[in-house]
């Protein structure tokens, strides 16, 4: 473990802090911490930051009740910034969005990586916008019946490709039906974030019946 003292506050007695989504991953905000709201963070488990402005302490979500609860803290390799990674109760942005980091700057056409969360934020426009001779319009324009339809037909897809041990048609037709189910998540409300929190809440255990003989 890297202790306080090893770390390079600059001449403000501050250090940059990251914080990150422990189940997305995503990079929420940055703020400041000094020696003491660093200590106040270890022993709350809350995170709590130095206020530049303010000249003052602040535990993020006093106010809004959109607390960090901290998993880790670590240290860089030059030990002069800090990455947190945190349980959110709520938006990390004061403007009420997740992440403070919503918007795009400039992204390399051909390096720009695929992401979930692209897509979904992508089938959000196509719900509120509705641009015409979208397939995806159309099926928000049809409603959720028509989604739970093609989310079936797509099951079965995958069944029939699966079954037939077709491993590029099996893959395509994953696609097709992670598509559609998250087009549903659109139509219902339900984000990306959701479904991480969930699956990061169940625990897989085995367990190992021991039989006895009976004396």
């Amino acid at each position: 473990m890297t202790d306080i003292s090893e770390l390079k506050f600059n001449e403000q007695g501050l250090i940059p802090a990251i914080v990150v989504d422990r189940v997305s991953r995503r990079v929420l905000m940055q703020a400041w911490m000094n020696r003491e709201s660093l200590e106040v963070t270890m022993e709350k488990g809350l995170a709590c930051f130095w206020s530049r402005s303010r000249k003052e302490l602040w535990v993020k979500g006093e106010t809004s009740g959109n607390y960090q609860h901290v998993v880790s803290i670590a240290a860089d390799c030059d030990r002069d910034s800090l990455l947190l990674v945190v349980e959110p109760d709520g938006p990390a942005c004061h403007l009420g969005t997740e992440s403070c980091f919503e918007y795009p700057v400039w992204e390399s056409q051909e390096l720009g990586d695929f992401t979930l969360e692209g897509l979904y934020s992508l089938l959000e426009g196509r719900k509120k916008e509705l641009p015409e001779g979208s397939y995806t319009t159309y099926l928000f324009q049809k409603g959720t019946d028509k989604i739970l339809k093609k989310v079936g037909e797509e099951c079965t897809e995958v069944i029939i490709a699966a079954k037939a041990e077709d491993k590029a048609e099996t893959i395509y037709e994953i696609a097709d039906l992670a598509y559609h189910v998250m087009v549903l998540m659109v139509q219902q409300g339900i984000s990306i974030e959701d479904v991480n929190r969930e699956l990061a809440s169940r625990h897989v255990i085995d367990h190992k019946v021991k039989q006895e003989k009976m004396t």
